[in-house]
């Protein structure tokens, strides 16, 4: 009988298993399937805490709506009546020492339509009209592998750029411009540019794409995002999962793989998804030409600081769901969400929770690494009265350090992903690299590349 392990029991790899044990009930097929998962629980960068009235999502915190509405995962799991969405709200921009509001009328920052861009408080004059360039310069040498901050900054000069939509485009993927490609941040600024001419018209052209229902561009589940890691786990059937069980080495032994653990144990599988971030899995071969491909994949490290009150949400700003830092001088922290005002289920009364994210990009975080949990919600509390004025104790707080392991992809991505992948299929057939470390960082596309690569394997079986 034929034996399928998935290491690593993010939502990536419950998605692989869960189309694993599918195919199996529906074809009645003879298999073995395996989950083996380090930690005690499932669902890796999806972890829900609650802290008394509070929902605290450690990890991840929602899934885009719009990429969500193109699947059929939410109808298919049975989770219709557990979806909450995000309050509408506005953004801010925390810079020169005070709060200001990123246009409404933008994408990521991207002004989208002329008069957005015009009604920027975040730009100069002088940079507006430099910014109107975008208008009138045709693209002749950019492709979707160039820098999308080189992208951004020839069709719109610095300032907007720099002012504006790098602190937002940067917050959202853990990296400076100047290091991301356009087809692995955001593909539409280029496709906008070839088809109409403009970013800015092509956004003004494809607003609904962007827009779900009221402002309603993010949702979840009302007893928490792990709702959705739950319902995964109940419907594996006999699927075997095997906690606190982490994968050490991989071997191969007669046409199938030898995988060991740490407590000792071993297993034979016949094939294998590697559905946990890449230096976890460059860590399983003794392989040196396999483990240099591995090492050009980069990480970068966050710090989820949450602090929560025993105060109503209306002392923060009217209308605003949270700002993101623009000038790294002025606070330590690169982004703050105001997490009661956007998720009405993550606080029972109404009193205030707030998520501030401390990012390797920053250049205090080198100080910030080390500190211990105390240490780090003093330097939360710090950033909180400076730039919200609060001064209350708190009434709980979470702190959560993902040093190296948010996948951060650099313009180089692509390439190493696609030399990684033919030197697997070519050394170790029946190996499978799965989620956010190659394929997309979002829970939709860790779900759809899950389901992709359980198809691939059926195929060869």
């Amino acid at each position: 009988m034929k034996t399928v392990l998935v290491i690593g029991g993010g939502v990536t790899g419950l998605s692989a298993m869960y189309e694993m044990n599918k195919w199996k009930k529906e074809n009645g097929y003879e298999i073995r399937l395996v989950l083996a998962e380090s930690s005690d629980q499932l669902g890796g960068k999806i972890r829900t805490v609650r802290e008394g009235e509070f929902v605290i999502e450690a990890g991840a915190d929602s899934i885009v709506a719009r990429k969500a509405n193109e699947m059929n995962f939410i109808e298919e799991l049975g989770l219709e009546r557990e979806l909450v969405y995000n309050a509408a709200g506005r953004s801010y921009i925390y810079t020169e020492g005070g709060l200001k509001l990123i246009p409404a009328d933008s994408v990521f920052g991207i002004p989208a339509s002329v008069e957005s861009l015009v009604k920027s408080t975040l730009v100069s004059a002088e940079g507006k009209v430099e910014a109107l360039k975008d208008l009138y310069t045709k693209n002749e040498s950019f492709t979707k592998n160039d820098s999308i901050g080189e992208f951004l900054e020839h069709f719109f000069g610095k300032e907007l750029v720099q002012k504006q939509i790098a602190p937002v485009l940067s917050g959202v993927y853990s990296g400076h411009l100047s290091d991301l490609t356009i087809a692995s941040t955001l593909p539409q600024v280029f496709d906008y540019k070839e088809k109409y001419g403009s970013i800015i018209k092509g956004f003004e052209e494809n607003k609904k794409t962007f827009q779900s229902g009221e402002g309603k561009k993010f949702l979840s589940f009302k007893n928490g995002l792990d709702s959705l890691i739950n319902i995964y786990e109940e419907k594996l059937g006999d699927a075997e999962i095997l906690k606190s069980t982490q994968a050490v080495s991989i071997e191969k032994a007669a046409g199938r793989y030898k995988v060991n653990f740490s407590n000792g144990e071993s297993m034979e599988a016949d094939h294998i998804v590697l559905s946990i971030p890449h230096n976890a899995a460059e860590n399983l071969f003794a392989d040196h030409e396999l483990k240099k491909e591995f090492r050009r994949l980069k990480n970068s490290s966050l710090i989820s600081i949450y602090v929560a009150y025993d105060l109503p949400d209306s002392k923060l700003p009217e209308d605003g769901t949270g700002f993101i830092t623009a000038n790294t001088e002025e606070l330590t922290c690169n982004a703050c969400t105001w997490t009661s005002r956007k998720w009405a289920h993550t606080s029972k009364s109404g009193n205030l929770l707030v998520r501030l994210f401390y990012k390797s990009s920053h250049p205090a975080f080198s100080s910030l690494k080390d500190m211990n949990e105390e240490e780090l919600l003093q330097a939360a509390l710090a950033d909180i009265e400076k730039s919200l004025g609060i001064t209350a104790e708190p009434a709980a707080s979470v702190v959560t350090n993902w040093t190296e392991q948010m996948p951060n992809y650099l313009i180089s991505h692509p390439e190493t992903v696609a030399s990684l992948e033919k030197k697997i299929s070519e050394d170790y057939p029946g190996v499978w690299l799965a989620g956010c470390s190659y394929y997309g960082v979002g829970i939709p596309d860790c779900i759809v590349n899950g389901s992709m690569t359980a198809r691939k394997i059926v195929e060869n079986l």
